[in-house]
């Protein structure tokens, strides 16, 4: 017997346990789906299971409300806790990030624009002073008697 011939040997045997493997493990699995079946079609353990789902609830229930009894909070209270948490977290961020541009824009008009406002307000008062002076002196001029007449829409202003 030859290396060649003792391989063809092995490998039909090997195709044949495959075979067979196949067979056997295609009838479990039929076979275990009957018997899921023929079980959920079962009324009595039907009811069990129905019974056992049920107690289930209960006692989630029951758990949920010893817990909040005892003011420890559940999962979802928690769940909703870093919820709110993280909507919080974000809110503030976004707030902090408003605060930080508006910071920038004062420090800009601060830094420039702060001497520039002083000129202009000192520009301001003086011409303040100047307009003040123009209208006590228009004051003295104008003599007690001279009544300006209301029609009048133009002065005559002397050249001079």
């Amino acid at each position: 017997m030859t290396a060649d011939d003792a391989g063809a040997t092995y490998g039909a045997a090997g195709e044949g346990s495959r075979g067979l493997r196949e067979r056997l493990s295609g009838q479990a699995e039929d076979a275990i789906g009957r018997l899921a079946d023929d079980l959920l079609e079962n009324p009595l353990i039907n009811s069990a299971l129905q019974t056992a789902l049920g107690a289930r609830d209960k006692v989630a229930q029951a758990q949920e409300s010893a817990m909040e009894a005892l003011n420890i909070p559940s999962a979802s209270n928690i769940d909703k806790i870093a919820r709110r948490l993280r909507s919080i977290s974000q809110r503030l961020d976004e707030m902090e990030d408003g605060v930080e541009k508006l910071d920038r824009r004062i420090a800009a008009a601060s830094s420039g624009g702060a001497s520039d406002l002083g000129e202009r307000l000192e520009r301001i008062e003086t011409r303040l002073d100047d307009i003040g002076r123009d209208v006590a002196t228009l004051r003295r001029e104008l003599v007690k008697g001279d009544v300006i007449p209301a029609a009048q829409t133009r002065a005559v202003v002397p050249e001079g």
